[in-house]
């Protein structure tokens, strides 16, 4: 029976130790290693994957098995028990080959598969339910029922392996993985499944035979993000712009309407949500969340508390502190760069202009967004400016850093400023991180020089940090040497954000 297992999944397993990984899957090493050994696991196993809409869990799972399970369904987004349930039917009759009466309930439903799983006797059962959370719907009691199926009998096969997927990150954690009632501690694994980093997505591209420079890779990251069913979505015989303008601008545009469906389909009360994301969209540096509920007028209470823990848990946002304090000064900021590109170009989009991003080239409101965007690839590629910097075991803390304008002891007006990105290091050390988007080296002025050592100065003044500060540049194509590139202590480029 062994033998038998191992021939349906010899595209994913080999029979040593060692793996043999899915020639389809892009990246993804840690998270197919994680599905061998659950797979390979002597117990019964029910492991969830998660992670935002179109990042490519569904894939993921069905490449590793080569799209061999013993059953799989995938529920349906806003859609009726009662016709979910006549799919379920129609899903189990095609996989046990015996007519199924449509069941009444969730509870039927799991009974019927239970009885067909029992009649296979191997020694590993792989069952796959896609987009769990759409099956939940209101009243449907599905939650009841799946857990009443795996507490009762499938958690008591040692060969179960039942892995769950959902787009819906909320639901995932709160009712599936940190669910306080029947399923409280039930979910044996987590894979939580981020978008691909600029690295991954090179590969991604040129596994499609698109083989552009890293500047353009870079850019596509600006506009789409990691996300893998956006970037499937670009043709090789265009240039960047046009696929651009064919993706979001020209009529009937098919991510033109995305931005409308992700929310819809991942938050409940996506009104809330959404007014969230766009008002950090139009505050850059972040918005602490009493800023938020005085601008968006949200009482006093926990709505506005779960929705940022949220946005935050679904990578649309992140939460950091300022340099020296911990829950103090925590800010919000929208680092998605799907919904960051959307809502500068795309919302505001009026006329029908299906050249618009080509004729956005030289546009100042292109360059501002540039810089903006550059720096949010910059929070996402962390591990590989630390690399860089040769301090990847160095124990750090990321944060930034604002003051107000003020005048000293000495009478010297300063004027206000922000770092974006600090590394707080362990080892007595303080990178200062400054990003910068351009299409060749980067020159660094004598005005510019001046007001880095005077932030440096100033940082130093007003955090009373004892550390040694190192001012570090984050650029497309480097520094270009001169007489003012010495005020740069370490420099980070385009090509080592591509690092795996």
């Amino acid at each position: 029976m062994v033998s038998n297992i191992f021939r349906i999944f010899a595209p994913f397993f080999k029979m040593t130790n060692e793996m043999e990984y899915s020639t389809t899957i892009i990246g993804r090493r840690h998270e197919q290693d994680l599905i061998r050994e659950y797979y390979e696991s002597p117990k019964a196993e029910l492991v969830a994957v998660y992670g935002r809409r179109r990042v490519g869990k569904t894939f993921l799972v069905r490449e590793c098995f080569n799209g061999q399970f013993d059953f799989s369904f995938t529920g349906l987004f806003e859609t009726p028990r009662s016709t979910q349930l006549s799919l379920f039917k129609k899903e189990l009759e095609r996989y046990s080959g015996k007519k199924q009466r449509k069941p009444k309930d969730w509870y039927e439903a799991f009974d019927a598969l239970r009885e067909y799983l029992d009649s296979l006797h191997k020694e590993r059962i792989v069952v796959f339910l896609d987009e769990l959370p759409w099956m939940d719907t209101p009243k449907s009691g599905f939650m009841s029922a799946f857990g009443y199926f795996w507490n009762s009998w499938a958690s008591t096969q040692t060969g179960m392996k039942l892995f769950v997927c959902g787009s819906a990150t909320t639901w995932m954690l709160s009712k599936l993985i940190g669910d306080k009632g029947g399923m409280h501690g039930r979910v044996n694994r987590q894979i939580y499944l981020r978008p691909f980093t600029l690295g991954e997505t090179e590969l991604f591209l040129r596994s499609k035979g698109i083989d552009w420079e890293k500047y353009q890779i870079v850019e596509t990251y600006m506009t789409m993000g990691g996300i893998p069913y956006y970037l499937d979505m670009l043709e090789r015989n265009l240039t960047l712009n046009e696929n651009i303008d064919q993706l979001f601008f020209c009529e009937g545009a098919v991510l033109r309407t995305e931005y409308d469906f992700i929310f819809r389909s991942l938050f409940k009360d996506s009104k809330t949500y959404r007014s969230v994301v766009e008002l950090l969209a139009n505050n850059a540096s972040g918005m602490s969340r009493k800023e938020i509920q005085a601008s968006l007028k949200i009482g006093e209470g926990g709505l506005l508390t779960e929705v940022l823990d949220n946005l935050c848990k679904c990578d649309f946002v992140r939460n950091y502190n300022s340099f020296g304090k911990k829950e103090r000064g925590q800010l919000y900021q929208l680092t998605d760069l799907f919904s960051l590109f959307y809502l500068h170009f795309v919302d505001r989009m009026n006329g029908q202009d299906e050249h618009f991003w080509n004729n956005m080239q030289d546009n100042s409101r292109r360059f501002s967004w540039q810089g903006h965007a550059f720096e949010m690839v910059c929070l996402h590629h962390i591990p590989q400016i630390k690399q860089k910097l040769g301090i990847s075991g160095v124990l750090s803390n990321v944060c930034s850093w604002s003051c107000k304008s003020f005048v000293d002891n000495d009478g010297t007006q300063h004027r206000g400023t922000q770092i974006d990105l600090i590394i707080d290091r362990n080892d007595e050390t303080v990178n200062l991180c400054e990003a910068k988007f351009s299409t060749t080296p980067y020159a660094i002025t004598q005005d510019y020089a001046e007001r880095l050592n005077a932030r440096k100065e100033t940082f130093r003044t007003l955090t009373g940090t004892r550390k040694s500060l190192h001012t570090t540049l984050i650029t497309t194509y480097g520094v270009k040497r001169n007489s003012y590139s010495e005020f740069i202590q370490r420099e980070v480029t385009m090509d080592d954000l591509f690092a795996q």
